[in-house]
């Protein structure tokens, strides 16, 4: 019996450790698949990009240093390439946004083909750039960079039904864009999973709850996000005294913004990098639509120079508001005709400057000048016998003669009464006064 006792005890030990070594490996595997899928849901993206177009001088590469927190910018040409570290404080993650800033140039539009591609279009969120340094041409600025981004739009081999899914992302998000404090605030970092804030997924929920667009909103959808920045705000205190700018003016420049903005989609922002204004809140705005961060700033229409409207919040009614100061002005008169470019100042072109040459010397000219000259009242003989003549030298005054006259020093000459006439009087006293400075010492007083 003792044997089949020991051959029991066997068999139950191996069932145990077979046991032990299957609950091991399900807890091995059920460990490494919940640190897969957290550790791919947790990390930011990486392949998140914003593109920047605008105006050579417009600031455009000024406020991506600033986002960076470079204090020296440094410019290129062409398409430049810089990025944005992104820190996500919820989870101890970090990734960096890239950046695309092109040229102004109109030549360099071709290069958008290496910053915006059909596999990036989804990740790929735009900036508008314009000054208000010259407010005269922000519209048309702004109207020519949207042509150029929608004309290379159209040439990306993007499928038909993909891009209604991207145009139909857009409008739900602009219509799911709640007042902060009327939805539940979120406490924690970016959404897990594969869901883009940039181009949010669809739920039953809100296409029922969501309220229809206006006729003007979204009507040129371009299927991608948008953000216009006007930059240098600050250049509004100069407008004002130095082109003598009224509220209505600054009014009337936002209100076609903000209509240009409901057309495409986008928010807008007032930025001020010499005065730091809005910088932080436009980081923390792309952070948040680019990457779903939590973001409770409402919108700022009060101030002037630190204006933001964020994508979803205005309407025609809110921008009508606007009109209730335009005086002198109609909302829909043209943009370039209310702010016109001023007139340009003409360039004072100063004299150059001449080196005055030595005085002996200049003397020494205006000596042999009059010595040249006829006497007044003297016949054409007279001077052609004059002229041939040789000059006799100059006899030295002494105590019983007077001096005679030599030939640089012209004697006046005499009526048929004896006295001397008044014009050659004049020359000779002109004369004598050209030889009393040629002979004085220099540094000499004149006499």
């Amino acid at each position: 019996m003792a044997p089949i006792i020991e051959k029991e005890n066997k068999m139950d030990n191996l069932d145990d450790d077979n046991n032990a070594d299957d609950s091991e490996n399900l807890w091995a595997d059920i460990l490494s698949e919940v640190q897969s899928s957290s550790g791919s849901a947790s990390k930011l993206p990486t392949t998140r990009t914003v593109l920047v177009l605008g105006d050579n001088e417009c600031g455009k590469t000024t406020l991506i240093a600033k986002l960076q927190g470079v204090e020296e910018p440094k410019k290129g040409s062409g398409l430049e390439y810089y990025y944005v570290d992104v820190k996500d404080e919820y989870r101890d993650d970090q990734a960096r946004l890239n950046v695309w800033v092109l040229d102004g140039d109109p030549h360099h539009t071709g290069l958008l083909k290496y910053a915006l591609k059909e596999e990036t279009f989804s990740d790929t969120l735009v900036l508008l750039v314009a000054s208000m340094s010259q407010p005269w041409s922000l519209l048309e600025t702004l109207n020519r960079w949207a042509d150029v981004l929608s004309d290379h739009i159209d040439k990306l081999r993007i499928p038909v039904d993909k891009m209604h899914e991207y145009e139909q992302s857009l409008a739900r998000c602009y219509q799911a864009y709640t007042e902060p404090g009327d939805g539940p605030i979120a406490t924690q970092g970016p959404p897990r999973g594969d869901i883009n804030p940039l181009h949010p997924p669809a739920s039953g929920s809100e296409e029922e709850e969501s309220l229809p667009l206006g006729e003007k909103t979204l009507s040129r959808n371009l299927g991608i996000p948008i953000v216009v920045v006007v930059t240098k705000s600050d250049a509004i205190s100069m407008l004002e005294k130095e082109l003598d700018f009224k509220d209505e003016h600054l009014d009337f420049i936002q209100q076609h913004i903000r209509k240009f903005c409901l057309k495409y989609g986008a928010a807008m922002f007032y930025t001020s990098v010499k005065d730091e204004r809005n910088c932080d809140l436009l980081y923390r705005y792309l952070v948040h639509r680019i990457y779903g961060f939590p973001f409770t700033s409402p919108a700022l229409v009060v101030d002037k120079d630190s204006v933001f409207v964020p994508s979803g919040w205005d309407n025609e009614k809110k921008i009508s508001i606007l009109y209730e100061s335009m005086s002198s002005m109609k909302p829909d008169d043209n943009f370039e005709d209310v702010i016109s470019k001023p007139p340009t100042r003409k360039v004072i072109q100063r004299d150059a400057e001449v080196t005055a040459e030595d005085e002996q010397a200049f003397l020494l000219k205006q000596q042999s000048q009059l010595s040249k000259q006829p006497a007044p009242g003297s016949s054409p003989a007279q001077q052609d016998s004059t002229a041939g003549r040789t000059p006799r030298p100059a006899v030295q005054r002494t105590p019983d003669r007077s001096p005679a006259p030599s030939a640089n020093t012209p004697s006046p000459m005499r009526g048929k009464d004896g006295k001397p006439q008044a014009g050659s009087a004049t020359e000779g006293m002109l004369a004598n006064f050209f030889n009393s400075l040629l002979s004085k010492t220099p540094g000499a007083p004149v006499a």
